[in-house]
């Protein structure tokens, strides 16, 4: 197996930046785009399995806190049709950087997310609101 072929890297480095810029704008549709319809998503206080539950779930979700940043961004590809993206994120007025983890995979439609979570480190809080629309 090849790891970190260039093609691969520059292929999800771009749909991961596409990806974050829909996700900045509260683009729901396009962040709802880049995920596989089987996708599994755990976040700092909801998860969601499948499309469907996702995109519930994101369509009652506001969007994010102004001025996220990314830390520490780090793409690895395994072979021609899987990608690991890491990244740290925070928000102005916070030293507290959150953790978030992609798995992708190039399926017949193009690169797509199958697999994501989002954490932080215990007792602290960016803001993001949870599910019930409480911050968390």
């Amino acid at each position: 197996m090849e790891f970190d072929r260039p093609d691969v890297i520059a292929e999800v480095t771009a749909a991961f930046a596409a990806y974050e810029r829909a996700l900045v704008a509260d683009d729901v549709e396009a962040v709802l785009g880049f995920f596989a319809d089987r996708a599994i998503r755990f976040g700092i206080a909801d998860q969601q399995a499948g499309i469907e539950e996702q995109t519930r779930w994101r369509r009652a979700q506001g969007g994010l806190p102004p001025g996220r940043r990314l830390e520490d961004t780090t793409i690895c590809g395994y072979g021609t049709s899987t990608a690991i993206v890491t990244t740290l994120f925070g928000y102005p007025g916070s030293d507290v950087l959150g953790r978030q983890s992609q798995t992708w995979v190039r399926l017949p439609v193009g690169w797509r997310i199958v697999h994501a979570h989002v954490s932080e480190p215990a007792g602290v809080s960016s803001g993001v609101r949870s599910p019930s629309g409480t911050r968390s």
